[in-house]
Formats: structure tokens, C-alpha cells, sequence
């Protein structure tokens, strides 16, 4: 007897509306397990794996890789009662949230409905807050969709093709075994960009431009800047500064066994100075409620560090930073960076910060003018050190520079402030003891 289950993508803690599919790790015909995990998607924070809740076989994928799903809609269709060993097994305890089939549902009762999902690591709590409405979404064909899963093809072929916008499952793989190659896919884009793009000469295509999909975190981080941006009015001011002291205490840090092990980096003598900057001026740790005309001050620091990770610009934050000890704060540091480039960091890494550094100065760049992070009052942004002629003492000499640029949101920070905060970072860069003497 076949039994089928519908699996919806879940809402997976955020308050998220969809979610791009990755990848698909099972095909139909597969038999899962619950718990093991089916497919990667990609939000508009984090790359999460969604395990299955039942045992089954996999009788249809309704989404291919590359697709954007809203919050809600079906993406795989299970036959639970193809399971050999089904009435021998109990799956997790979500019955009183499984879907039935699409063809079995039932017309929406007046009361308000439940919300979908119950995974081991997703759950959802139920809550009255007030969400952006999701978008109307058509009802799912009961055709089954052509999946991408079907064609082999090794991830980074898999990766490629979704940052190019093709869909492995129309392609005829050249590769070993009738696998898709890169140049297989590569192709297909080609012959897409020459369709899309107007000819330049003699109204031929020539495949000049390219077109890339905006989705997941980059649709997500393009829609937090433009809103930052054209919210809050920005002002960022300068400051160079001579790190010498702070670059000889730093050799002498990773000296001592508390940080054995530990990457210890300037950043991490910038982190400290801008903790204590903020517990001596914490108007810049705040937010704007427009809605409530008020300032939220945060009497606690998530200090957010941007990482320039493979799927784009990511902020994860160190939650309480300001309650670390220097080696605490040296050893999350370095978790978070690892963690951050790796692409594992989750939805609640990146959640809750409150005031955040961007640390320029490793891709070589003296200075900038950093975009705060929706939600936040100021953002840090650090240069490179480097050499430069500085006076000391009416004496030209060579000393170790940086360039800081704060930025803040001037309906809460006015100049004085702003200017405060900086001075206050910088005069504990140029003598580190100034750190133990303000905190």
C-alpha cells in the first residue's frame, strides 16, 4: 500500500520566507531514513542540511537545485509505506505536523492553522508575532519535476551550475559514466548568455556579458545594504593612528602559553579597544526603533566580525564579547573566522549583533567607508599596517600606521560622539596599556 508524504520547506528559526535548493543528497527511488540528511538549502543567512522525518522511499523531488522555494511548499515527495522495515521503526515524534498529499488536502479551516515543521534542530515555536506575508504560491504539479539529482555530477560541478543559473537536469553529461563536466555546464551558460545578450556588431551575439542569479545570500545581503544604506544617515570619520606599541604587546601576547595554539592577529587588540570604547560611550551600542520614536541601548556587546566567505560578505557575531577574557576573546576570534570561511556558520551565529569591524586592511586597503549593518548604530572598519614616516618627538621616523574609519547612524550618534568613540580606539592602539587603564 503506498502511503505518500509531502515534505515542506520548513521555516527554520529565522522568521525566513524561502529558501534557494543546493543540493539534493538522495534521488527518487532512494530509500531515507529519519534523521539522515536529504538536501542542503540555502537561506538568506546560512547553508542548513534538512534531515528527513520519516522512513520511505523517495518517490519524487518537486524542486530542482537552484530553485527558489518559498517557506511552506512542498520540495520532496516520500512513500512512507515503501519502507521494508517502516512498522518496525518510530520515526521522530512530529505526526501532528506531517503534510498529507497534495491531493488529499483538505480546504484551509477557519481557525488559524498550525505551522509546518518539526525537525530534530529546526524546530519552530509557535508565536504571534506579525511576519511579512509570504508570496501566493501556485499549486505544485503533480507531474513530477525534472531533477537536477538525477544527472551526475561532482559538487564543485554542482556548485558551478548554481552560481551560473543552469540546471543540471537538462544537460547530457561528456564525462566518465555520462557525468556532467564543467565545461558541460559552462557551455550551457554560454549558449544562454549569447540568447540574452544583444549583438554588438552585425546584431550577432558574442557572449561579452554575463548574467549572474541574484539569490540566497547575496540577494539577501544586496537588500540589507540598499535598506541600511538609504534608512539610516551614514557619516564615517577617519583616523590614522601609530600601532607601534600595539604591534610589539601582540608579539609578546603570542608568547605566552594562555594563547598557545591561538592565531593571534591585530584584530584582536581592535576588538578589545572598541569593547572598552563602547563600555565607555555605549550610545554607540544601540538601535533605532522607529516604530516605538525610541533608542534601544544594548547593555551587552555581540560584536560582529565581516568574513569575506566563498558565498559572499557574512557578519557572524561573538555573542557577549564584552565577558571575555583577552584569550577568550583571541580563541572566538579565531572559531568564528574559521567557522565563517568554512561557510558553517548558522542563522544564530548571525543573528543579534550589535555593533560590528570589518577588517580591511587584510585585503591591503588603507581605509574605507563601511555600510552599518541593519539593526546597528556604528561599524569599524580597519586597515592595513604598514610603514610610514611619522613624527615622533619633532623627529621624522619610520613607525607601524593604520588608517580606522567609523561609521555611524547620525539620528543617534552626533559628531562629538562619533569622534569620541574613534579617539577612544585609537589612543588604545597607540599605548595598549590604556586598554587595562578604561576597563
Amino acid at each position: 500500500m503506498t502511503e505518500l508524504k509531502e515534505f515542506k520547506l520548513p521555516d527554520v528559526g529565522e522568521g525566513l520566507t524561502e529558501a534557494d535548493i543546493v543540493a539534493w543528497h538522495v534521488k527518487p527511488g532512494d530509500q531515507v531514513e529519519v534523521n539522515q540528511i536529504i538536501v542542503e538549502i540555502e537561506t538568506a543567512k546560512a547553508v542548513v542540511e534538512l534531515p528527513s522525518p520519516w522512513d520511505g522511499t523517495v518517490t519524487r523531488l518537486l524542486a530542482d537545485e537552484g530553485q527558489t522555494v518559498d517557506v511552506g511548499v512542498p520540495i520532496i515527495a516520500i512513500d512512507v509505506a515503501a519502507s521494508p522495515d517502516f512498522s518496525e521503526r518510530s520515526p521522530a515524534p512530529a505526526p501532528a505536523t506531517e503534510s498529507a498529499p497534495a491531493a488529499a488536502e483538505t480546504p484551509a479551516q477557519p481557525e488559524k492553522p498550525q505551522r509546518q515543521a518539526v525537525l530534530v534542530g529546526y524546530g519552530v515555536k509557535a508565536s504571534s508575532t506579525t511576519r511579512r506575508a509570504r508570496k501566493t504560491v501556485p499549486a505544485v504539479s503533480a507531474a513530477p519535476a525534472v531533477s537536477a539529482a538525477r544527472a551526475l555530477a561532482k559538487p564543485p560541478v554542482r556548485r558551478l551550475a548554481k552560481d551560473l543559473g543552469v540546471s543540471l537536469g537538462g544537460l547530457t553529461g561528456t564525462g566518465p559514466g555520462g557525468s556532467v563536466t564543467r565545461d558541460d555546464v559552462q557551455r550551457a551558460a554560454g549558449d544562454t548568455t549569447v540568447r540574452s545578450v544583444s549583438g554588438v556588431q552585425n546584431g550577432a551575439g558574442t557572449g561579452r556579458e554575463e548574467r549572474i542569479p541574484v539569490r540566497g545570500l547575496r540577494k539577501h545581503m544586496a537588500a540589507a545594504m540598499v535598506s541600511s544604506a538609504f534608512t539610516a544617515p551614514h557619516v564615517t570619520e577617519f583616523l590614522q593612528v601609530d600601532v607601534t606599541e600595539t604591534v610589539a604587546a601582540l608579539r609578546r601576547v603570542r608568547d605566552l602559553p594562555e594563547y598557545a595554539g591561538i592565531r593571534v592577529s591585530p584584530l584582536l587588540f581592535v576588538a578589545r579597544a572598541l569593547l572598552a570604547a563602547v563600555a565607555r560611550h555605549p550610545l554607540i551600542n544601540s538601535s533605532w526603533d522607529g516604530g516605538a520614536e525610541e533608542i534601544v541601548v544594548k547593555h551587552y556587546v555581540n560584536l560582529g566580525i565581516a568574513v569575506a566567505a566563498e558565498r559572499g560578505l557574512i557578519v557572524p557575531n561573538i555573542k557577549d564579547a564584552d565577558a571575555l577574557t583577552l584569550p577568550g576573546l583571541a580563541r572566538s576570534l579565531q572559531a568564528l573566522s574559521e567557522t565563517g570561511r568554512a561557510g558553517k556558520a548558522t542563522p544564530a551565529d548571525l543573528a543579534g549583533g550589535t555593533i560590528t569591524i570589518t577588517n580591511v586592511g587584510v585585503f591591503g586597503v588603507d581605509s574605507g567607508t563601511p555600510i552599518l549593518s541593519p539593526g546597528e548604530t556604528a561599524i569599524l572598519a580597519f586597515g592595513q599596517v604598514k610603514d610610514t614616516p611619522w613624527v615622533v618627538d619633532g623627529q621624522l621616523a619610520v613607525r607601524q600606521a593604520c588608517t580606522l574609519s567609523l561609521s555611524f547612524d547620525h539620528r543617534i550618534v552626533d559628531g562629538a560622539l562619533g569622534s569620541a568613540v574613534l579617539r577612544d580606539v585609537g589612543s588604545m592602539l597607540e599605548d595598549p596599556i590604556r586598554i587595562l587603564a578604561w576597563t
